[in-house]
């Protein structure tokens, strides 16, 4: 396989093994990788002083012993939670991990990353984007590295700093398939859609794969439910614990 050839799995694990360690934590990617899954999907979002870090809520409440805004912390502030107790108490003292701390982790782990650029109220998409790409492009080849997001802007600012295809992916995410989506996805240079599995149809799916783009589906967690999509022609599914989809397709 080339640098440029993207190693996609066919299960990657949501927000970490999030199934069975505190989503988006390093205690979770570790887990992942001691299930033996090859790739992450996480979320990145700015602090109020700008660093990125890994986390999914516009706020601390549901997932640390603290509340407030994201934009509301600096990064003293936020690593003094405690984001691994909510989920159980092996977790405890676990803190928020910055993306440096996060792509470290990757690195030394050999995996690939699904990084979600997660655009929060009152956050600057082109802000974030300009704070995480050159720091994923540093770090990861492109043959480990997607990235997406809901937010055109954000996708649009990563295309400006990356403008080769095959260095940068980048990953359309939609809840289901709306009308515009060709016209995103050429605009972007894109390489996949991301759709909630739930309300994908077989026509949708053939679109997308007709377009010639990869198809990916989040967040899934019952292989027999879910078999049927993959005839449809679903690339790689999300899922919280994928050591069930690694099971039912070995």
């Amino acid at each position: 396989m080339s640098e440029t050839s993207l190693a996609l799995p066919r299960v990657i694990a949501h927000r970490g093994l999030s199934a069975h360690a505190p989503e988006n934590t390093l205690a979770a990617v570790r887990a992942a990788h001691t299930a033996g899954c090859r790739w992450v999907e996480l979320d990145v979002q700015q602090l109020g002083d700008g660093t990125p870090v890994i986390w999914h809520d516009a706020g601390v409440r549901r997932c640390s012993n603290g509340r407030g805004k994201l934009r509301h912390l600096d990064l003293a502030q936020a690593h003094q939670l405690d984001v691994g107790s909510w989920f159980s108490p092996a977790f405890r003292h676990e803190r928020m991990a910055t993306l440096d701390e996060m792509l470290a982790l990757i690195v030394e782990c050999d995996m690939g990353l699904n990084l979600e650029l997660k655009i929060s109220y009152r956050h600057s998409p082109a802000a974030l984007a300009k704070a995480v790409v050159p720091r994923l492009l540093a770090a990861l080849p492109p043959s480990r590295l997607l990235v997406s997001s809901f937010d055109r802007d954000a996708l649009r600012t990563a295309r400006d700093i990356e403008t080769d295809p095959h260095r940068l992916r980048l990953g359309l995410l939609y809840d289901k398939l709306p009308k515009g989506w060709r016209a995103d996805a050429e605009n972007l240079l894109a390489y996949s859609i991301h759709l909630d599995w739930r309300k994908l149809k077989p026509a949708g799916a053939s679109a997308v794969r007709d377009a010639g783009l990869r198809l990916l589906c989040y967040t899934a967690n019952n292989p027999a439910v879910f078999r049927p999509c993959w005839a449809w022609g679903v690339d790689a599914v999300i899922s919280d614990d994928p050591t069930c989809f690694t099971n039912a397709l070995s």
